[in-house]
């Protein structure tokens, strides 16, 4: 299991999400993402974007002036 650190900070929508969704690209089954971003919009958009792409969204934090997702790659087909 891998876990790679994308830093979305300082991108408007949809900026995280494509940095989100290129990191899922180089990723496995198990692999976690954590994504960083100050765009408000980025919890939201990442939950769905999880339940589309059946992905685990693990959760979110809000730190200082950005919010930190981690996601865990389950979607990935063989």
């Amino acid at each position: 299991m891998t876990t790679m650190n994308v830093d979305s900070r300082g991108t408007a929508c949809p900026g995280p999400i494509t940095d989100l969704i290129r990191a899922y690209k180089k990723a496995q089954n198990g692999d976690m993402i954590v994504l960083v971003a100050n765009d408000p919009g980025v919890v939201p958009d990442s939950k769905a974007w999880c339940e589309r792409t059946k992905n685990v969204f693990v959760g979110s934090k809000n730190i200082e002036d950005y919010f930190e997702i981690t996601i865990q790659v389950t979607g990935k087909r063989a």
